[in-house]
């Protein structure tokens, strides 16, 4: 159970992870090596599962993003088993949920362009053992990114 000085370190890192212990220490009031315990704590309990850059994809080439629903014929486990194995060898597939609803398995896929897209689905998604039906939903724009949780005080 997080208690509030892990919730304001949890916060104050997804804000800005590349704060130093003492900084850290500094926005949350406490001592350097307490900070330093509480951080180390959460991250050997896996509270803090990694750190990371956030890159915006348009800056970076990936201009087109889409989210792509993709249903199975059976659910049969092998089929299941191969898809996601293979949707998490893909970098273009950044996220993968598995679903209830109108598609077992939601995506959401960066790629550089249409073109790119398409051979996304050509050589990859269409290939797979077992789908059924893909939908893609093109994003047109981004009204809210982010990756924070929100800890409350």
């Amino acid at each position: 159970m997080l208690n509030d000085k892990d919730r304001q370190i949890l916060r104050a890192l997804q804000h800005d992870s590349r704060l130093t212990t003492q900084q850290l220490a500094e926005r949350v009031g406490m001592s350097a090596s307490a900070c330093w315990r509480r951080v180390r704590a959460l991250e050997e309990t896996g509270v803090i599962d990694r750190y990371a850059v956030l890159v915006n994809p348009k800056k970076a080439g990936f201009a087109l993003s889409s989210m792509t629903l993709v249903s199975l014929a059976r659910h049969e486990q092998q089929n299941v088993d191969t898809f996601v194995r293979e949707v998490a060898r893909h970098p273009e597939v950044l996220e993968c949920f598995a679903t209830s609803g109108e598609a077992d398995f939601h995506l959401r896929v960066v790629v550089e362009d249409i073109d790119a897209y398409n051979r996304f689905l050509d050589d990859f998604i269409f290939r797979l053992p077992g789908v059924s039906q893909v939908r893609s939903n093109i994003v047109l724009k981004e009204i809210k990114v982010d990756t924070a949780l929100p800890f409350r005080d």
